[in-house]
C-alpha cells in the first residue's frame, strides 16, 4: 500500500508518473474510492489539498504545460495574495489546451523565458533575496530547495507578467473580473517599482515588445507617474487632481531632507519654498506610535524652516479641490513672504 501523500508529496502528479510509481490499477482504485481527483486530464490531486492555490498551480501548469502567467504569475511572485480565481498559463500559439473550467490558457507567439521559482509559504511574503530572478536576471534560473516553502513551478517574469496581467485587466469584453483586477495589478506594480523589485524601463520595454496589448496606453501613463515619483495609489491621485496648481512650479516627489539623526523623505515638496506635503494612506499613521513619530518629525521640519502640511486618505479624496486650495494659499503666502 502506498501513501499516496510521498506519491503527491506536493498535492498534484502527473497521471503517467503516479502509474509508474504504483500501477495502473491502483491508481483506477484510488480514482474509483475517491482517495484521488483528477483536476484536469492527466493529473492527479489530492482531494484534501486540490483548493490550495498552489496545488492548483501545480495541477495546471502540469496539465498546460506552460508556465505561470499573468495574475497568476504575480502571485506565485509574492506580489498579490491567493484567490479562488482561476488559474493563469500561457503556452505556444502552436498549442491550445482545453478540458479546464479552473485554467485559462493564453497562447502567445513571443518568447517566453520561463523561470523556476519557489513561491513564498501561504500567508508569507515574497523573500527580498529573489528580487533579481523576478525582475528577469539571467542568473541561476533555479532556487536551492527550501525547507518549508512549496517546489519551485515555471512562471515567466516579472515585467513580462506584469504587462501580461495588465492586458487582461484591461479587456473588460473578455474578463468579468477586469474591474478587481486592474486595481490589485496597479498596486502589484507601483509596490513593485517602490520595493525594487523591478524597473519602470523593464515593464516599458516588455510593454514594447507586445506593441498592441490591451491598456497600453494607460499602463504608460501610470509608469510616467511612477517614474515622477509616486510611490502609492494615494500619490497617484494627489498627482493627477490635487498636487499641480497652475502657476506654481511643480512639486518634488520623495524629496529629502537632512534632519538631525535622521534623513525625512517628503511625499511632495516644493524646496525653494520648504513647502511639503504629507499623504497619509488609509492604512497607515493609525498607530499611537505612528502618529507620534510622524509628530516628531514634523516638529523636526519645522525646526528647520519648513512648512508641512498633512492630508489623510478620506480628505484627499473626498475633498481634492479643498485640498488643492489650501495647498496653493500655503505656497503662494510662502513665496511672497520669502520674496518681501
Amino acid at each position: 500500500m502506498h501513501a499516496l501523500s510521498s506519491l503527491l508529496p506536493h498535492g498534484a502528479a502527473r497521471r503517467d508518473e503516479v502509474t509508474l510509481a504504483a500501477s495502473s490499477s491502483s491508481v483506477t482504485r484510488w480514482l474509483a474510492d475517491g482517495d484521488l481527483v483528477l483536476p484536469h486530464p492527466g493529473v492527479l490531486a489530492l482531494p484534501g489539498r486540490i483548493r490550495e492555490w498552489d496545488v492548483r498551480a501545480r495541477a495546471a501548469t502540469l496539465w498546460a504545460h506552460g508556465p505561470l502567467s499573468h495574475q497568476s504569475a504575480l502571485v506565485h511572485l509574492g506580489l498579490l495574495p491567493r484567490d479562488t480565481g482561476p488559474i493563469h498559463v500561457t503556452v505556444p500559439a502552436d498549442r491550445w489546451p482545453r478540458g479546464s473550467d479552473d485554467v485559462l490558457a493564453h497562447r502567445t507567439t513571443l518568447p517566453m523565458a520561463v523561470l523556476h521559482h519557489r513561491g513564498p509559504a501561504a500567508g508569507q511574503g515574497r523573500s527580498p533575496s529573489v528580487s533579481a530572478r523576478l525582475a528577469g536576471s539571467p542568473a541561476a534560473d533555479r532556487e536551492p530547495p527550501t525547507s518549508g516553502r512549496p517546489e519551485a513551478l515555471p512562471v515567466l517574469g516579472l515585467a513580462r507578467s506584469l504587462v501580461d496581467a495588465w492586458a487582461w485587466a484591461s479587456c473588460t469584453r473578455l474578463n468579468p473580473r477586469a474591474a478587481i483586477d486592474m486595481t490589485t495589478v496597479r498596486h502589484a506594480l507601483i509596490g513593485a517599482v517602490r520595493d525594487g523589485q523591478v524597473e519602470v524601463a523593464a515593464v516599458r520595454a516588455e510593454s514594447a515588445v507586445q506593441r498592441t496589448h490591451a491598456g497600453r496606453r494607460t499602463l504608460e501613463q501610470l509608469l510616467g507617474l511612477i517614474e515622477a515619483g509616486c510611490q502609492s495609489e494615494l500619490e497617484v491621485f494627489g498627482l493627477l487632481h490635487v498636487l499641480r496648481i497652475p502657476d506654481l512650479p511643480r512639486c518634488v516627489h520623495q524629496h529629502e531632507v537632512a534632519l538631525p539623526g535622521v534623513r525625512a523623505r517628503l511625499d511632495a515638496a516644493w524646496p525653494h519654498l520648504r513647502v511639503a506635503v504629507e499623504l497619509d494612506g488609509h492604512r497607515f499613521h493609525s498607530s499611537r506610535a505612528d502618529r507620534e513619530r510622524d509628530m516628531r518629525r514634523d516638529t523636526a521640519l519645522a525646526a528647520a524652516g519648513w512648512v508641512v502640511l498633512r492630508f489623510s486618505h478620506a480628505r484627499l479624496t473626498t475633498d481634492p479641490e479643498g485640498c488643492r486650495r489650501e495647498i496653493e494659499l500655503v505656497l503662494r503666502r510662502r513665496a511672497h513672504e520669502l520674496a518681501a
